[in-house]
């Protein structure tokens, strides 16, 4: 496709990759920047696409590729048109957030990288131009074409895949995307759940989320030098320190800190008020009498509580 201006001066390099801000390069001392030539460049391209592809309008334009974080790659031809260049085709791509079904039909959310729109101009199909833009964007992006998804590829681009790339086995989604078996293969675990995915708070500040573990010791965390550690502990619930009437504050130079059950005086789950202390009759847990001894705590003369740090009379 050739155009009435100089595609040598507008676009340097053989492949010229476009974003939203629509710039090939740096601009010329003296000379205004040629936005609009690009801009009538790409409208050319995406009409051309959209009829070979029997769409009802262009999907490509510079004013969707300006309103989106999209990469367009361009090729071009400088030898021809006199030596003013011709544009080869083009291919762009960008990230979707997409609800896809695996082989199981399990549902996963996933934002991969797709290909939006590829095209090259029918007098110069099967050269090898259609081959060497992909190859060009898989290396700029650093991924491999199973990782992709692919929106509405027509026809050509599936045989196009399954010769170069041996994408044959896809697997039926409910929207207009195509993705491949090894597109779940290449993703490893699963998406965090809504139960997990709330953000924690320990003694001293936020604490970097982890995923849900089922632990026999689930009701026994210890803090040391105001870190937690042992796989023990209640997951996704925020955490508060409360000290007692008449007790210093805790700061962060404290060794040992017992904090399970969150019954106990001292820490609680928010909101809500502070529960009672430990009843006489309550046993206390292993954890709780290897820490009593480990701090050298003096029981209260009160009865009706056990000994505690934490519990002051």
């Amino acid at each position: 496709m050739d155009f009435p201006f100089d595609l040598n001066a507008l676009f340097p390099e053989r492949i010229t990759v476009l974003d939203n801000n629509l710039s090939a390069g740096r601009k010329a001392h003296g000379r205004p920047d040629p936005i609009l030539q690009i801009s009538t460049v790409i409208d050319e391209l995406g009409k051309a696409s959209s009829k070979a592809q029997q769409l009802p309008a262009p999907i490509t334009s510079a004013a969707k590729l300006q309103a989106n974080r999209h990469h367009l790659y361009l090729l071009k031809d400088g030898e021809q048109n006199g030596g003013r260049g011709v544009i080869v085709g083009f291919l762009k791509v960008g990230y979707k957030k997409l609800f896809l079904l695996d082989q199981r039909g399990a549902h996963l959310e996933t934002e991969p990288l797709c290909v939006l729109d590829f095209y090259v101009t029918e007098t110069l199909q099967r050269h090898g131009y259609g081959l060497e833009l992909f190859d060009f964007m898989l290396k700029h992006k650093r991924v491999e074409p199973e990782q992709m998804a692919y929106d509405r590829p027509s026809p050509k681009f599936l045989s196009f895949l399954e010769k170069h790339c041996d994408l044959k086995n896809s697997v039926p989604q409910v929207n207009n995307f195509v993705v491949f078996s090894g597109f779940f293969q290449s993703r490893s675990g699963t998406p965090p759940s809504p139960s997990t995915d709330q953000g924690m708070y320990g003694f001293f500040g936020p604490v970097e989320k982890s995923p849900a573990k089922k632990a026999r010791g689930r009701d026994q965390t210890i803090f040391t030098n105001g870190k937690r550690s042992g796989s023990g502990g209640a997951e996704g619930s925020p955490l508060a320190v409360r000290s007692p009437r008449g007790s210093p504050q805790l700061s962060p130079s404290a060794s040992v800190i017992s904090a399970i059950p969150f019954t106990q005086c001292g820490i609680l789950p928010q909101p809500g008020p502070a529960p009672p202390c430990r009843g006489p009759r309550d046993p206390l847990l292993p954890a709780q009498r290897q820490l009593q001894g480990k701090t050298h705590q003096t029981a209260s003369s009160r009865p009706g509580c056990v000994p505690s740090e934490n519990c002051r009379h």
